[in-house]
């Protein structure tokens, strides 16, 4: 199902978000930078606490080219700074894990958008307009839930 824009909002400005304000750090603190989204896609498939160089292993697994373990560090610093990453340093050597859920980060980012959107319902009608009917059918499902 489809749903007009035009006649859902008051705006009929359209409104176009790009995924480079998450990347340039316009929502400060929920941005990551492409290493560190490496390392987060890490911590979050794990199901047990990593160390700096087993992460600097499995990232060279993934990638074609290897960081140093240094800069592993700085980053894993950088998440922690953010809120991203809890460190274990009654253990040597250190442990990281998520602090969060990739889901609920999504969340995080999702809701930081549409805070920020001049016309948040312009924002939700396009969303909504463009999401496969099997989705639509899901949301409904779960707003019905939600309000009973």
């Amino acid at each position: 199902m489809r749903y007009d824009v035009e006649s859902q909002c008051n705006n009929t400005e359209p409104q176009t978000f790009t995924h480079t304000g998450l990347s340039t750090g316009i929502l400060e603190g929920t941005s990551l930078g492409e290493l560190e989204q490496a390392i987060m896609n890490l911590l979050w498939d794990s199901t047990e606490a990593l160390t700096a160089n087993e992460v600097r292993d499995a990232l060279a697994q993934r990638q074609d080219s290897a960081s140093a373990i240094t800069t592993v560090l700085t980053v894993l610093g950088r998440l922690s700074k953010k809120g991203f990453v809890t460190k274990d340093s009654s253990r040597r050597p250190h442990e990281f894990t998520a602090a969060t859920s990739r889901e609920e980060h999504t969340v995080k980012l999702l809701n930081d958008v549409l805070g920020s959107a001049v016309d948040k319902h312009a924002v939700l009608a396009r969303f909504i307009g463009g999401i496969e009917p099997s989705d639509a059918q899901h949301v409904r499902h779960l707003l019905q839930s939600r309000d009973s």
